[in-house]
């Protein structure tokens, strides 16, 4: 079969592959009914994170199960089916816990970017929708995978509550999607910092309430006046580095909440200045398992629309374009259909 592979920084190339089989009883192939380039894609993509060459690309996906170890029990070929870009048992003491993404026995699911994929692990890691879905729902469903099941952890884990006020960091995907997450958790303020006409008028359709295209030590002053001086209840820092953590921690009240979920590269943190912040920080890479039942039932009853945030849609085989454009800024994020 033909797949995605990153062979240096931007040579992205689709060519044949080794189609995948079932190699253990916990394993199952799906074929792709859509997959697509996430923002973490573009570090190694841009040489940032190197990258053993070649490399397999893509690990958000949904599509219909074609077969099934003889140990698997949740779900059966003909079903259609999401997962984690981190297949996990959902059994172990870290699972139990709600962080499936630590699962003693993980492994990672990277080779989405193609027509057919093995999953690992698949009773702890897939997880069914009630019926194959329309093509138009497809998008939504994908997000997901990844992208929303984070922008959700963003907001959970900076403890979003209603009626409180939140800022989100970053204007790519898991932030405009952050926006989401927060109103459905009832936010009654969402502050989006963007500096980006397109991805602004996104986060207004996602109920953002005020946009902040300021950055840095004007961004913490632009949130400290939107908020009589006292800063955020909760902050979501959905970008990785050290100026986006830091206008973060600087932008939240005193005993407030502050999640990362974006990649971090390069940030350090002062204990000193931490010390004397108060702030609660809690994030990490999304424990996306956790929350594939509550956001499939909203996505399947049109409750959310996440899949908004494909502004380019292309056919697998042009995947390359799909990285061109997200690592030039002229699409939010880039679905690729088989």
């Amino acid at each position: 079969m033909k797949g995605a592979v990153l062979y240096g920084p931007r040579d992205v190339r689709f060519e044949e592959r080794e189609a995948p089989k079932i190699e253990k009883a916990t394993d199952v192939i799906i074929r792709i009914s859509s997959t697509c380039v996430c923002g973490s894609d573009l570090w190694p993509y841009r040489g940032i994170q190197p990258a053993a060459q070649p490399t397999p690309m893509g690990h958000q996906y949904c599509g219909v199960v074609e077969d099934v170890g003889s140990a698997v029990k949740s779900v059966k070929p003909g079903q259609f089916v999401i997962g984690s870009f981190f297949a996990s048992d959902n059994t172990c003491p870290n699972c139990t816990f709600g962080y499936p993404l630590s699962c003693e026995h993980r492994e990672f699911v990277g080779t989405a970017q193609a027509l057919v994929l093995r999953v690992p692990l698949a009773d702890g890691t897939l997880v069914a929708t009630p019926a194959v879905p329309t093509p138009e729902l497809i998008p939504s469903l994908l997000t997901l995978s990844d992208v929303m099941g984070t922008g959700w952890f963003a907001a959970d884990a900076a403890n979003v509550k209603p009626g409180s006020t939140v800022v989100v960091v970053g204007d790519g995907a898991v932030g405009l999607l952050g926006v989401l997450s927060a109103k459905q958790m009832g936010a009654k303020r969402i502050i989006a910092m963007s500096r980006h006409g397109s991805r602004q008028k996104l986060a207004r359709e996602f109920c953002a309430t005020d946009i902040a295209t300021e950055r840095g030590n004007e961004g913490v002053a632009r949130i400290r006046e939107l908020t009589s001086g006292i800063g955020a209840d909760s902050v979501l820092e959905c970008v990785g580095t050290q100026e986006s953590m830091m206008q973060a921690i600087s932008s939240v009240r005193k005993g407030g909440s502050v999640s990362y979920v974006g990649v971090p590269h390069g940030v350090e943190l002062d204990g000193e200045t931490l010390f004397f912040a108060h702030v609660h920080l809690h994030g990490g890479p999304a424990p996306v398992r956790r929350y594939l039942p509550r956001l499939i039932d909203l996505v399947w009853n049109k409750a959310i629309d996440p899949g908004k945030v494909f502004d380019l849609t292309l056919p697998l085989d042009q995947v390359a374009e799909g990285y061109r454009a997200m690592d030039e800024r002229r699409a939010v994020k880039t679905l690729l259909r088989p």
